[in-house]
């Protein structure tokens, strides 16, 4: 067996990676089964810049608030702000103090300068702006769409004012109640001013789809894409914020579902614009339902990479990254009987594993998961292996 295995790896780099799938797909989707960790971040980086120079890719989406990562989008086409700025401000979930992070950033603003548009590279975040335990308010993004309508179609087609948004709104911290996660009771999402505004971004989105042809014509397509993010985002934060509200046993299912709804429209957004390498945790780019166990139970819904597969057929493409250490991590040498610990016996550092051909080599039964004694860390569950293009495998992720 340990024949079979090693001949279903290869060196890392973009050609073993392309040579795994049929065509080159729209969305090629690298996932990572531990975020923070910059070892997994420099393959990714080496890994897009391959892509983009050998293989035409021109957007790296990563999971990070899709209207935080506009500002890095303006850094690295354009030049606009600072590398300093853009670290700071341009990421959410503390991305933007990885080293790693920056590296991408900088290589991409220094790889555009003076390239003719049609040639930059992209940035997106494609995560909605809110974390596990908390959202936003859906302030600056609508706010952001009524100013890009109400500046270009006639006041008598707008169906509110700013004023009445702003009345609306109220201040931001009734959206942020860090004790509504657990408690419902404490979210603002049901509220009559809440219910107000859902039909509100409904109607924004439906005059900018309904302005389409003027709109691009008197902006531009971009500035038209960008307004389309800010009325998803928009209202995708208000059903989060609704369900935030929600006291039924299926609060959490309906909130863990809405935020990879909200993924995957965003991606799909991407893919829209061209080829885009994609990078995220494993679970929220995997073709299977993701789980994970809450103070509730087990809650389960379909992943972005589910939803976004689903749509795009043979164009989306998933290549999970699994790997043997995190020893800073308390994560040691896998059980030699898993996966991982198969893998980790090769003699090299880093694999690119055909993961089809892996789950032929091992055979009826597949090993058994790994069990990870840090709950930062997800292994890979080889009930998985026939729904995954390829796998990247690092044999020992060092501290930063």
């Amino acid at each position: 067996m340990a024949t079979d295995i090693k001949d279903t790896a290869h060196a890392v780099d973009a050609a073993a990676v392309m040579r795994l799938l049929p065509a080159r797909p729209r969305l090629l989707a690298l996932g990572e089964p531990a975020h923070g960790e910059d070892t997994l971040l420099d393959l990714r980086n080496e890994l897009f810049r391959q892509l983009a120079e050998q293989e035409g890719y021109r957007t790296i989406a990563i999971e990070s608030d899709c209207l935080s990562g506009l500002l890095v989008d303006d850094y690295v086409t354009s030049g606009t702000g600072t590398l300093d700025e853009v670290m700071e401000r341009g990421f959410s979930h503390g991305w933007g103090a990885s080293a790693a992070n920056r590296e991408l950033v900088r290589w991409m603003r220094a790889y555009n300068d003076g390239r003719p548009a049609s040639e930059r590279l992209r940035f997106a975040g494609f995560d909605g702006p809110l974390e596990i335990t908390a959202a936003a308010s859906p302030r600056q993004a609508l706010t952001a769409l009524h100013g890009y309508l109400a500046a270009r179609v006639d006041a008598d087609l707008l169906p509110c004012t700013a004023e009445t948004l702003d009345r609306l709104l109220g201040t931001d911290d009734r959206w942020t109640e860090p004790a509504a996660m657990m408690d419902p009771t404490r979210s603002v999402g049901r509220s009559a001013e809440a219910d107000r505004l859902r039909l509100l971004a409904d109607d924004l989105q439906t005059l900018l789809d309904a302005q389409t042809p003027h709109l691009i014509a008197a902006t531009s397509r971009e500035d038209w894409d960008r307004a389309r993010l800010y009325g998803r985002t928009a209202a995708g934060l208000l059903r989060y914020h609704y369900w935030m509200a929600d006291p039924s046993p299926s609060r959490m299912t309906r909130l863990c579902a809405q935020r990879d709804v909200m993924m995957a429209d965003n991606l799909l957004a991407v893919a829209a614009r061209g080829p885009a390498v994609v990078h995220a945790q494993n679970a929220h780019l995997q073709r299977e339902k993701s789980a994970m166990q809450m103070w509730q139970g087990r809650v389960e819904w379909w992943s972005a990479g589910a939803l976004v597969s689903a749509r795009l057929g043979a164009e989306y493409a998933f290549v999970a990254t699994a790997l043997g250490t995190i020893r800073h991590q308390g994560v040691d040498t896998p059980p030699p009987d898993t996966v991982e610990g198969l893998l980790y016996a090769l003699p090299e550092d880093r694999y690119v594993v055909d993961a089809r051909q892996l789950a032929t080599a091992l055979g009826a039964p597949l090993p058994a998961p790994r069990v990870s004694p840090w709950f930062g860390y997800a292994p890979l569950d080889p009930a998985h292996l026939a729904g995954i293009d390829g796998i990247a495998f690092v044999k020992d992720v060092l501290q930063s």
